[in-house]
């Protein structure tokens, strides 16, 4: 889809049916035929114009014929049943002497603003356009940052009454997110300091105040991402020691109760054989009473064994909340 904007009298851009001069040309998801359309319009190589459209396109700059392109990543948000997907998809500014050209896969909410006009911005002075364009999409970054730590946050206390393999499996989607994030801004700040080398932003006051502003909005996404990701990290290693520790608890609840049963098993397999019974002739062929006897026998050292094997864990129990209460004294 190609769109093209003029400088209007306000600050929003204006539409336009047909490319001029000074224009902006915006390509979102564009064919072969629209590629070769721009190219021959703005005087603009295809290789450039292609070279956001690639998904696993990193960030980066090329300088060539009069043209000069800035590859830089953009978070993404993607609905899916499990809710919101944090990603990054590769944006292209490519300009010259004529025209600024944006080249994505997806509409990005940073150009929306543009077209708006919630950010001001001119088509006319690509430096300008660039920059502003940097600056949105760093703080972007940050918003996106946020979004993800809230529902990281929202995920954990759910976590923390019952765990849930779907609240598991949306942290790891969390945590790939970040590393995503992490990647895609260490990448946007080799661009950036590409960038700051433009002849127009050296000479600049104020592009230079701009320019700050983007290198501190950078920084500030970068250590927020570092925190979340190794926040969640910590988070999902306990996570993982929590159900550990679960099965294991289960596993040792299962062989208690295997044993315990065995132990009756073992002796009525004893005294059930084809073999005559001990003291059966005492009482009689026909008698019961060795019969509850053997009952009573099992059901008694099945319950002493039981006591043993319970014995420790429910002193240590017992301990720790004595342990408690003296420290919850000592306090007040």
């Amino acid at each position: 889809m190609i769109k093209y904007f003029i400088n209007g009298d306000g600050s929003a851009l204006v539409p336009s049916d047909s490319f001029t001069p000074l224009c902006w040309v915006d390509l979102v998801s564009p064919t072969d035929g629209e590629v070769e359309k721009v190219a021959k319009e703005t005087d603009i190589p295809e290789d450039m114009i292609k070279a956001a459209l690639d998904e696993e396109e990193m960030a980066r700059t090329e300088f060539d014929e009069g043209c000069s392109m800035f590859v830089v990543d953009c978070p993404v948000i993607e609905e899916s049943d499990a809710g919101d997907a944090y990603s990054t998809l590769p944006l292209a500014v490519i300009y010259n002497k004529t025209c600024i050209v944006t080249v994505c896969l997806k509409g990005n909410p940073v150009l929306k603003d543009f077209i708006t006009g919630r950010t001001k911005v001119r088509c006319d002075s690509p430096v300008q356009f660039i920059l502003s364009f940097m600056l949105c999409n760093a703080k972007r970054f940050l918003y996106c940052l946020k979004q993800i730590d809230r529902r990281s946050q929202r995920v954990q206390a759910e976590l923390g009454s019952k765990l849930k393999n779907d609240d598991i499996l949306q942290l790891l989607e969390l945590e790939n997110s970040l590393v995503y994030f992490s990647t895609s801004l260490n990448s946007n700040t080799k661009v950036h300091d590409k960038l700051a080398k433009v002849e127009a932003i050296v000479k600049s006051e104020e592009y230079q105040d701009v320019y700050d502003d983007l290198v501190i909005e950078c920084n500030q996404a970068i250590e927020m991402c570092k925190i979340y990701k190794d926040t969640l990290s910590v988070s999902m290693d306990a996570y993982g020691s929590v159900i550990s520790n679960n099965a294991n608890d289960s596993m040792k609840k299962l062989t208690i109760i295997t044993i315990l049963l065995a132990i009756p098993t073992m002796i009525a397999g004893f005294w059930g054989m084809n073999m005559p019974v001990p003291f059966q002739a005492f009482h009689g062929e026909t008698s019961t009473v060795w019969w509850w006897l053997v009952i009573a026998v099992s059901l008694s050292v099945t319950g002493f064994i039981a006591f043993l094997m319970l014995k420790k864990p429910i002193s240590r129990t017992v301990a720790r909340k004595a342990k408690r209460q003296k420290k919850n004294r000592k306090k007040k």
